[in-house]
């Protein structure tokens, strides 16, 4: 199963807050799309239901920005996942109509692959995917001249 872009984009921006516990500042969009190399747009949209959601704490403005609301170890990565994905079915047998949607099993067996999935995501909480956060932190582009002043 392959996430959206979405859900990706929504992913990373957790972890890098989640990489900075200690600072102070919120962070700005243009600070995770220049790490990251992506759109302003789709990071505004990602920051704002992830706001939405509970997991951002957002500040509209000048001198706004945004900040995890909770600590990392409360985010578990399979309720973000789940949040942010439009459809997790693996199949759409409607379209076009498929002749084996009456008795196929297919669908059946493909929901439970995406069951295991969600369950093996639930076992993970943003913490955890950031242990390794010295490492993570290595591949970041020094902000600290451009952005973060």
């Amino acid at each position: 199963m392959q996430l959206t872009r979405y859900t990706d984009f929504g992913l990373r921006t957790l972890m890098y807050l989640a990489l900075h516990p200690e600072r102070e500042s919120l962070f700005r969009i243009s600070e995770v799309t220049e790490v990251f190399d992506l759109s302003a747009n789709h990071i505004s949209k990602v920051v704002h239901h992830l706001g939405k959601l509970g997991y951002l704490q957002t500040v509209r403005g000048k001198s706004g920005g945004f900040k995890l609301a909770r600590n990392a170890n409360e985010i578990n990565i399979g309720e973000v996942v789940r949040a942010l994905e439009n459809s997790l079915s693996p199949i759409d047998c409607s379209k076009p109509c498929c002749r084996f949607t009456p008795a196929c099993k297919l669908k059946g067996v493909l929901g439970e692959a995406v069951n295991a999935y969600l369950a093996v995501l639930d076992g993970y909480t943003l913490d955890m995917i950031i242990s390794n956060n010295h490492e993570l932190k290595s591949l970041l582009p020094d902000l600290s001249i451009s952005i973060l002043q």
